[in-house]
């Protein structure tokens, strides 16, 4: 009896030590493994390189992509000119009211991506900027009225929120960081009208600036064909995932010659969180112009292979004058970051909080001396860069 006891004894050790080892190394072996969630913004947790197959091609991105981007139609209330018959009593005799002048209206398209399942949709600020009317229009027929929650026109990105019962698509966020010129993309989104449309090209350039489209410039370049009423649509990569907003083309007459910028899907999410906490997006700001350090300026400076930007304008009463910084001087780095650039100093300062002190290390009359800076907040620009 002794004997049976100890080897059952055994066998249930045994048992609860393999169970111990399955739940703690494998769980998903479990049946009763659960697994929970709430989430409103979708991302990819594990990127890996996918090759289209020969017979599936990309059709399965484009079918994952395409139910969250919507065709957005706007329309804006023009003031009509006063009719100069208007005060004529001949003409007024005969027309009577027909002659006063009635407020028109004109439309424009373009696209959006809805980005959460509460019916956040992002989209460029100028296809929105001058709207007093918007109107959404999903990929499965439903439409819906819409409006802005925010936008900005230095990054040219804009949110507007749509209300509607049942279920809404949205879409993946992918890993732009991880492109790579050639890799295969789509644009999605509603071309001259015409309804929604996918072309598809490859990745030509990444990080292009310098091209006065925003302030804030960091584009995704692609031959994918991108024509007017595809702003605010989706750039996909292989998987379906959004790496992109379709924001602009180079074209000297409207259509597509295979040059199109997408605005990198990190810097949208980005400015989307603030714009929907918010309503709107701050930024840092020291007060200075910058110009790029040429050759021929490195060495009339005697930098040698030193990087920075040359410091052109300091406003007046702004941090960088309140700090002690002066034209002429060469900024190198900015809170612990080499400034390479103008772009890398733009972005540097504009991601630093406002109030927050910082050090700012600089080149003045082949010295190298470093200041104190309290960030201040990025104004409001008056004009648009576009």
């Amino acid at each position: 009896m002794r004997k049976h006891w100890l080897l059952f004894t055994q066998t249930v050790t045994i048992a609860l030590a393999m169970l111990f080892i399955v739940h703690t190394l494998k769980p998903e072996l479990l049946p009763t493994a659960a697994r929970s969630g709430v989430v409103t913004l979708y991302e990819e947790n594990q990127p890996q390189a996918e090759t289209p197959s020969a017979t599936t091609g990309l059709s399965a991105a484009a079918k994952k992509a395409m139910p969250t981007v919507v065709n957005i139609f706007t329309s804006t209330i023009v003031e009509a000119q006063p009719n100069p018959f208007l005060e004529d009593p001949r003409f007024r005799f005969f027309f009577g009211d027909q002659l006063d002048s009635e407020p028109q209206s004109s439309s424009s398209l373009g696209s959006g991506v809805i980005v959460s399942v509460d019916g956040y949709i992002l989209t460029n600020h100028h296809v929105v900027e001058t709207a007093d009317q918007i109107e959404v229009a999903l990929a499965d027929g439903r439409t819906a009225k819409a409006h802005v929650i925010g936008s900005d026109p230095e990054t040219d990105l804009a949110v507007i929120k749509i209300d509607l019962p049942g279920n809404i698509p949205a879409i993946t966020f992918g890993h732009p960081e991880l492109a790579q010129v050639g890799d295969l993309v789509l644009a999605i989104g509603n071309p001259f009208g015409v309804g929604q449309t996918v072309t598809m090209g490859i990745i030509s350039a990444l990080k292009r600036d310098h091209l006065g489209l925003s302030t804030f410039e960091s584009f995704i370049q692609t031959d994918a064909a991108i024509n007017p009423g595809n702003s605010g649509g989706a750039l996909v990569d292989s998987s379906g995932n959004l790496i992109g907003i379709n924001s602009a083309i180079y074209s000297p007459n409207g259509g597509s010659l295979g040059i199109g910028f997408a605005i990198p899907a990190s810097v949208a999410k980005k400015t989307m969180e603030q714009i929907i906490q918010t309503g709107s997006v701050t930024r840092g700001w020291i007060g200075a112009g910058v110009q790029e350090l040429t050759p021929e300026l490195a060495e009339s400076f005697k930098l040698g292979d030193l990087k920075g930007v040359l410091i052109t304008e300091v406003i007046r009463n702004s941090p960088a004058a309140q700090a002690g910084i002066k034209t002429g001087d060469i900024l190198v780095e900015i809170d612990g970051s080499p400034i390479l650039g103008w772009s890398t100093m733009l972005e540097t300062v504009a991601n630093l909080p406002p109030g927050k002190v910082t050090s700012v290390k600089l080149i003045r009359d082949g010295k190298s001396k470093s200041f104190a800076v309290e960030i201040g907040k990025r104004p409001i620009p008056k004009t648009q860069p576009r």
